[in-house]
């Protein structure tokens, strides 16, 4: 699909000056024959933020996109993008941009070729980026005269980026923008995304990719089978009460097993496929335990060498929130 503009209403002349806010929505609710996509939707994104948009398969991530793109519009509810209400009249502003469903490009035309064909269709004097600036933002400038058809996933992931950047925009839309890159490519997406949150530009990303969202997001927006679960900053998703699973590794699995399980509030699991023996263990912990058990580990003279989650606190907020939403639904049917 091309990089699209927002479309909203033609009585929004002005409107976004001295507003905090980059998106409000309030009781969204857009359906599709009889499936409910979105159910009484609110969401609030603050200018300048970058905000993950979460959520299984079908739960409404790619739909909420497309209203926020201008793609379609809600049955019920009000959204105001920069300010401005969002109608049924719609013209295209210059500040808001971004894809959904990965870009669509000319795979016959070079990275350059692509970027020069849609500033000529923003038709003349319209303000655009240089197409080398944009595209040295995501590490393509070397490969700029190269046709797109030869072009991977990720390429074509960070080609995308370079065209919604050729804009100027005050808020970027991306649906999976990680999706396909090498480590390279994911260092110079997050390197524009966070740049240009510095400069004030609001960033709206879907991504399945866990690790991504908690580096990129300041607030994160979970939504299951329509409906939001969650909406806050990210450290609010770590829930003191729930126990998390560690690999803990040290210098001494041996000794470390039993210091483990001679603290109190640790639960020792055993990692399947591998033995006491093995170097990785498995602790289930909440916070005070395992905050006790690092000094005494230090104590018997043990090097830590790594105590991470074995699911990142937003990945295991993820899970718990959509399948307690899931099992809600099932049993009010």
């Amino acid at each position: 699909m091309s990089v699209l503009s927002l479309k909203v209403s033609s009585m929004d002349a002005g409107g976004i000056e001295g507003s905090s806010w980059a998106i409000r929505a309030r009781g969204i609710t857009k359906s599709f024959g009889d499936v409910v996509a979105l159910d009484e939707v609110d969401l609030d994104v603050a200018a300048g933020q970058i905000h993950g948009i979460v959520g299984p398969n079908g739960a409404g991530k790619t739909t909420l996109l497309g209203l926020l793109l201008g793609l379609s519009v809600a049955d019920s509810g009000s959204l105001e993008v920069l300010g401005r209400p969002v109608g049924r009249s719609f013209v295209a502003p210059d500040d808001v941009t971004g894809f959904v469903d990965g870009p669509g490009l000319y795979p016959s035309l070079t990275a350059r070729g692509n970027l020069a064909a849609l500033a000529r269709l923003r038709g003349p004097g319209a303000p655009t980026a240089g197409i080398d600036d944009v595209l040295g933002q995501v590490g393509l400038i070397d490969v700029a005269d190269d046709k797109v058809r030869g072009f991977s996933l990720g390429m074509r992931q960070r080609l995308g980026l370079a065209a919604a950047l050729l804009t100027r925009p005050r808020l970027l839309v991306l649906d999976e923008p990680a999706n396909g890159l090498d480590p390279a490519g994911k260092k110079y997406v997050h390197g524009v995304l966070t740049g240009l949150a510095a400069d004030g530009v609001t960033v709206v990303l879907s991504s399945h990719r866990m690790d991504d969202l908690e580096a990129l997001c300041s607030e994160v927006t979970i939504v299951a089978t329509g409906r939001v679960v969650f909406s806050g900053p990210v450290g609010k998703l770590a829930d003191a009460s729930r126990a998390v699973d560690y690999r803990l590794v040290t210098s001494d699995q041996r000794t470390a097993r039993q210091v483990a399980a001679e603290t109190d509030g640790i639960q020792v699991i055993d990692d399947p496929g591998t033995r006491p023996d093995r170097d990785v263990l498995v602790v289930r912990a909440l916070q005070p335990a395992l905050d006790e058990l690092v000094p005494r580990l230090v104590h018997e003279g043990l090097a830590l060498r790594e105590l991470t989650p074995v699911v990142s606190p937003l990945e295991s907020a993820f899970l718990a929130l959509t399948e307690q939403h899931t099992e809600q639904q099932e049993a009010g049917r």
